[in-house]
């Protein structure tokens, strides 16, 4: 059975059972910052299970793409290892729980319809205190007790928030995977008979933060199973690689390295590594991340450095990885079809990194030639650990290049220390996410109230409304008095909610002697606007009457930069091109901020352009309409939907005229004049691959511009120029600083020469070598430099040194003749000691070396012991 087969009938299956079919989530997590990608079913479904979001169906079912990279090294060295996997999940938000459940999955399982397993060849694992777990499957599914196995193990709790025991489904493969008399040999143990294909977690407690339990205001269920495992039995191959899902890899692989597939143990693990690697490297640069020196970016950036060696292990010395781009689209687009929609720009990301890798290559390649040559140096029969990591971190050096090369000079790698400094990352990471909330704990007052509340902000900004409830500290409560601070949901509401990038609405609520100030406006668990107020005057009551005014001026200007934000968003693709994507965006009421994918840097008069395009959108009056319609009829309009998001069946689309048509739940202007102006105030990367442009729209493009103008006005005024003339006098200005800085220039070359003339009778005979030290008078390092030269010109046999203060700082220059540079005399080590006396450091070749120092006062002490270094350099 082909894994598409069984990725679509699992999905049949529990749509049959009443689940809604979740599409994959995109590999980068949205609004949750405590993961770095998705890597579990249940990972973008998060919100459902801790109570902040209530689903339409509270059965879901998935096939979600996912990453875990907690186990690189173990990749294409295990059966199933994997840095990119697919999970098959199907979920129930306080729906069904343990019994329906297990009666699914032994149908799924066991039904020739579906899967067809033997159900002699099925196992299970229960945790002992679960008797009700034991009890479906020994009693309803007739399971006998000896393939009911209790085990420890079999209870998911990652820390605060929603847990419970789980049962877990296994395989037997058959004796030929295993031998019947290892210990391990057991359903849970570790060996290759038994294969676990299926997690059903039972999440029916609280953990909460002092450590204790208690059973959840829903239960749910979470489970989880292998793509990859499915089709490694039902294909009847020995491993995950052998599958559909990497054979056609691999043998494109093959055919680049001109080398077999199952011939050699050594390829073989390459093979793995880079089929593996090519899936993870497509599918997050189709979700928009590229690769960089941290966080997503550096996996991804590791991960295909890592394909490219192992590709040296086959052979293969140019860069390859982007002619298996097609492949995987081939093997995986009709399921994923945006990275075939997005295959020109996921090859010029890839060609763009490994070519960059191999220039890489070469100048990591000088360095542990460095590296080695210090430690002989310096008597050392090792690479220290710290080296080797930094080779590993920063130039995708794994351990065995560097341990291969320094074996080649005799040498070894301190493995220790290696995996110390590798550790200390790891601690780094997890310290850096550490206090972020994974999952909530489920209860309050707003998870389970139910009464629902309209918006109504598209069409009014105030309203008449009623008090459905007030909230203080988590609990309902009938009032809030005078200075007291609360939440509170309304029948009906003009304000609209922070989401999608554009920001709440603020206000007043008022009645009689009541006046609130309205702050903030989410939205609850089943979608009513929550309205955080102060309560400035009067009591707010559950219950009463008032009415609901948004501050109109904020609104008018927050719409603007809504509208000029997908006006923003087309122009870019238009002038960069299609592959620009939205990766994030802030729309409030003085400015916004749009974050959009692009692997260079913008021109100026590309920005330029930009620009022009969406003020042209501007002054063309285009009407904004604004309809809800079904997904399906919306993609086939072209709609443009963001980064991340989720959509249900039926979409609120915004289109400006034929120009820009996106999925959108914000507020909107009705008609593109009403922005007025549009300009950009910045532009910049803000990662690798991530650019960000900041504007200002109607008034505030108007305060910008008059700001520029005055400052403008003033340079004239300073310049003694009208504004026409200011870039002329600037640009006179600056070939007058010119030809000033070469006649001091000039000037400094006589100096340095009337100075290095006078110094020539300083020089003394130190052991048999000449040696000039000297403090001069110097502005820079430059200008010492110079003096330098001049002195080597003259003195051709003499160790030079020099030393000078400026601003406070002390500058040294070494120059060792190249006949005494013959005889052992090193100027980086030199100027090493020199500079040390003055708290400075430096170094060089062993003909020229500089340095600088932070004690000005010590610099005669430290050129007093330049005889002794010399003397002690000519006895050694």
């Amino acid at each position: 059975m082909k894994a598409s087969e069984i990725r679509s009938k699992w999905l049949a299956f529990f749509e049959s059972k009443g689940h809604h079919i979740e599409p994959s989530a995109s590999l980068v997590p949205h609004n949750d910052p405590s993961l770095l990608w998705i890597n579990a079913g249940m990972a973008p479904l998060k919100p459902y299970f801790d109570g902040r979001v209530k689903p339409e169906n509270p059965r879901i079912a998935n096939s979600q793409k996912c990453i875990r990279t907690n186990d690189i090294e173990n990749v294409g060295k295990t059966r199933r290892h994997h840095t990119f996997f697919e999970m098959l999940g199907n979920f129930s938000i306080g729906d069904y729980f343990k019994e329906e459940v297990i009666t699914w999955a032994w149908e799924f399982l066991t039904d020739k319809q579906w899967i067809g397993f033997d159900p002699n060849r099925l196992y299970v694992t229960v945790y002992p205190e679960d008797e009700e777990a034991f009890r479906f499957w020994n009693e309803k599914i007739g399971l006998p007790e000896e393939r009911i196995i209790k085990t420890e193990d079999n209870f998911w709790d990652i820390g605060e928030g929603p847990c419970g025991p789980c049962t877990e489904i296994f395989y037997d493969r058959g004796e030929s995977y295993g031998d019947p008399n290892d210990p391990e040999c057991y359903p849970s143990g570790e060996n290759e008979r038994y294969l676990e294909v299926w997690n059903l977690v039972f999440s029916q407690f609280n953990h909460n933060k002092d450590g204790s339990y208690t059973p959840l205001p829903n239960k749910n269920i979470d489970t989880g199973a292998g793509l990859e495992r499915f089709a490694s039995i039902l294909q009847d191959v020995d491993s995950n690689f052998d599958t559909d899902l990497f054979i056609p890899i691999i043998e494109a692989t093959s055919r680049i390295a001109g080398v077999p597939y199952k011939n050699n143990e050594e390829h073989d693990v390459a093979f793995k590594v880079v089929a593996d690697h090519i899936r993870t490297v497509v599918f997050a640069v189709g979700d928009g991340v590229l690769p960089s020196n941290e966080g997503r970016g550096y996996i991804i950036r590791r991960l295909l450095r890592r394909a490219v060696r192992y590709g040296k292990v086959l052979g293969i010395e140019r860069p390859f990885m982007v002619e298996l781009v097609k492949t995987v689209g081939d093997v995986m687009g009709g399921h994923y079809p945006d990275i075939v929609e997005k295959r020109e720009f996921i090859e010029k990301v890839v060609k763009n990194e490994e070519e960059r890798f191999h220039e890489t290559l070469t100048d990591g390649l000088n360095i542990l030639s460095d590296m080695a040559a210090a430690a002989k140096a310096e008597g050392r029969s090792q690479i220290n650990g710290t080296e080797a990591f930094k080779l590993y971190d920063t130039y995708g050096f794994p351990l065995d290049l560097t341990e291969d090369y320094a074996a080649e000079h005799g040498l070894s790698v301190d493995h220790d220390g290696f995996e110390q400094a590798m550790q200390e990352q790891r601690d780094r990471a997890r310290a850096a996410r550490q206090d972020v909330e994974s999952m909530k704990v489920q209860g309050g007052a707003l998870a389970d109230y139910t009464t629902p509340s309209s918006f109504i902000g598209y069409q009014q900004v105030e309203a008449s409304a009623k008090v459905l409830a007030v909230i203080v500290d988590e609990a309902l409560v009938e009032e809030a008095a005078a200075g007291s601070t609360c939440q509170v949901i309304l029948d009906q509401t003009p304000f609209y909610a922070e989401s999608g990038g554009q920001v709440s609405d603020n206000g007043v609520l008022t009645s009689n002697a009541l006046k609130a100030i309205v702050t903030n406006v989410k939205k609850a668990p089943h979608g009513q606007h929550v309205h955080a107020v102060t309560v400035e005057s009067g009591t707010l009551k559950a219950g009463m009457e008032l009415t609901a005014s948004v501050d109109r001026a904020e609104r008018d200007s927050i719409i603007k930069n809504h509208t000029a934000t997908h006006l923003l968003h087309r122009a870019l693709k238009d002038v960069l091109g299609e592959h620009v994507n939205q990766a994030g965006s802030l729309v409030e009421e003085e400015r916004l901020r749009f974050d959009f994918t692009q692997l260079g840097s913008i021109k100026p008069e590309e920005l330029q352009d930009i620009e022009r395009r969406v003020n042209e959108q501007i002054w063309k009056s285009t009407p904004v309409v604004i309809e809800e319609m079904s997904i399906d009829k919306a993609k086939a309009l072209g709609a443009m939907a963001l980064f991340g998001e989720k959509y249900g069946d039926v979409v609120r689309v915004v289109q400006v005229g034929t120009y820009s048509i996106e999925l959108c739940g914000g507020v909107h202007v009705k008609n593109t004049s009403e922005i007025g102006l549009f300009k950009v105030v910045s532009e910049s990367g803000i990662g690798s691959g991530v650019r960000r442009i900041e504007a200002v729209t109607g008034r505030f493009a108007y305060q910008y511009m008059d700001e520029q103008l005055d400052l403008l006005k003033q340079s004239a005024q300073l310049l003694k120029s009208n504004i026409q003339d200011v870039p002329k006098r600037i640009e006179g200005m600056f070939l007058r600083e010119k030809e000033l800085q070469r006649e001091n220039e000039s000037l400094n070359a006589k100096l340095s020469s009337i100075e290095a003339g006078q110094l020539t009778d300083k020089v003394r005979s130190i052991a048999g070598v000449q040696v000039l030290a000297a403090e001069i008078q110097a502005n820079g390092m430059d200008a010492i430099r110079t003096t330098a030269d001049e002195l080597k010109s003259k003195l051709p046999d003499t160790i030079v040194v020099l030393g000078a203060v400026a601003e406070g700082k002390v500058n040294f220059v070494v120059s060792v003749a190249p006949e005494l540079v013959k005889k052992g005399f090193h100027a980086g080590k030199l100027i090493k000691e020199i500079a040390a006396v003055t708290g400075g450091g430096g170094g060089g070749r062993p003909d020229m070396a500089q340095a600088g120092g932070k004690d000005a006062s010590k610099i005669q002490e430290a050129l007093m012991l330049v005889d002794k270094l010399v003397s002690d350099q000519a006895d050694a």
